[in-house]
């Protein structure tokens, strides 16, 4: 074979040279091959970030127009109030006026007399009453008035309401990890960020190996607690799968799975409900129609008397409107939906959720008076069960119930004038 020679006369091998010049070529095309698939990657990160940047620029844009609007109309319709107000002032002083020309029995029927120290002609009583009928028509007319903008300014609050909540959960969820749609344990594929509390989040999800829509609550550990409250924080989340898992009641929330992300955070995954609790709508609409209050009630019952019949039995701990999901049967085949944000009406089905505070109460979990609270101070005095507190204490801080012992000295519940409660509720 003929041999070539390099620079300082050692032979070079033809075939061994194009092997060699061939592995480079196939480096070479795997690097470009690879700096191809990394510019398109950078591409897509950065068309991803153009689309947030535009949304929220929109959204920003959209938020200082609503904000102007509102405000516009806000103070065009606290300028009418105003303008109300000052007519039925002036209504009023005419009225008296009105009064003091009122014809009395000592009045011929033609012509009145004027009464001693008065200047003013006296009315005849058509003359009166024409007079004033017109006045209670403007009374009227200006009572409704008065109605119809008290409605529409809280119809703009509950609005303003809904952009600040949704602000917010954006905001939250432009900050969480988890918001470029990761697949979770290789099935749950997360949407968006539906609401976030103190250590974890909750995302809407899709469960790609049973095709529905799930609620997946991501518990983050912080990464500077110490190893004991890590441990612990961790049992409780346990503890609460294994409660809530064993529980099927249409009244209460479905939990289908539980597995770890990585060292300090796990997944918990419950039955999608789509829509707001009762807290919200409570804020939002300020009182509940009795019959519909009453059908809330029943259904939290319904389930409360489930959860005290199997066995053994369990105490929820923290049952309060913020864990009270709202919704109204769909029309669509019976489906079951969650009410919308805006939603007036609570005329439909309920569910409980969030057993973070549930107590099973067997053998192991009891002390000699049957109660054992899951964690001292643990929970919302208000609304902790009737087996260890009673709904008393209004407009009181929790550490106020304590240190008056409301809780000990209340004897009966008062309730408000307004709304007005029928005897049949307050028994």
């Amino acid at each position: 074979m003929y041999r070539m020679t390099d620079e300082l006369g050692s032979p070079i091998d033809m075939a061994e040279k194009d092997q060699r010049i061939e592995e480079l070529n196939r480096q070479n095309e795997e690097l470009r091959r690879q700096l191809t698939a990394q510019q398109k990657l950078i591409e897509k990160h950065k068309e991803n970030l153009q689309k947030c940047l535009t949304v929220n620029k929109t959204l920003l844009i959209e938020k200082v127009h609503n904000d102007l609007l509102e405000d516009v109309h806000s103070n065009l319709m606290i300028t009418q109030q105003e303008r109300i107000a000052q007519e039925r002032e002036d209504i009023e002083k005419q009225r008296k006026m009105l009064l003091k020309r009122k014809p009395t029995s000592t009045m011929t029927k033609k012509d009145g007399f004027l009464k001693p120290g008065t200047t003013e002609k006296m009315f005849t009583l058509s003359e009166f009453y024409e007079r004033d009928d017109i006045m209670k028509l403007r009374q009227a007319a200006l009572k409704k008035e008065d109605v119809d903008l008290q409605l529409e300014l809280e119809k703009l609050e509950r609005e303003r309401n809904l952009h600040i909540r949704e602000l917010k959960r954006i905001h939250n969820e432009d900050n969480s990890r988890f918001k470029d749609h990761q697949i979770l344990n290789d099935r749950y594929l997360l949407l968006n960020l539906i609401g976030k509390g103190g250590f974890s989040e909750v995302h809407k999800g899709f469960d790609l190996k049973e095709q529905r829509y799930v609620a997946c609550k991501i518990h983050q550990l912080n990464r500077e607690w110490k190893d004991d409250k890590k441990a612990n924080y961790i049992k409780h989340a346990l503890r609460e799968y294994k409660i809530h898992k064993s529980l099927d009641h249409p009244r209460i929330v479905r939990l289908y799975d539980v597995f770890e992300i990585d060292n300090n955070s796990f997944c918990t995954v419950l039955e999608y409900c789509e829509g707001n609790d009762l807290d919200f709508y409570l804020k939002q609409n300020k009182c509940i129609p009795e019959k519909e209050a009453r059908s809330i009630v029943c259904q939290t019952v319904s389930a409360l008397k489930y959860l005290n019949e199997i066995k053994p039995p369990v105490i929820h701990y923290d049952l309060k409107p913020g864990n009270i999901l709202l919704g109204h049967p769909g029309q669509n085949g019976g489906k079951f939906t969650f009410a919308f944000p805006g939603a007036t009406s609570v005329s439909g089905e309920i569910k409980i959720t969030d057993f973070g505070l549930s107590k099973i109460m067997d053998d192991d979990n009891t002390n000699h008076d049957g109660m054992d609270l899951t964690s001292q101070g643990a929970g919302t005095y208000w609304y902790l069960p009737p087996e260890c507190f009673m709904p008393f204490g209004h407009n009181l801080s929790q550490a106020a119930i304590l240190e008056e012992n409301t809780i000990l000295n209340a004897k009966e519940v008062e309730f408000p004038s307004k709304p007005p409660v029928t005897p049949e509720a307050k028994t």
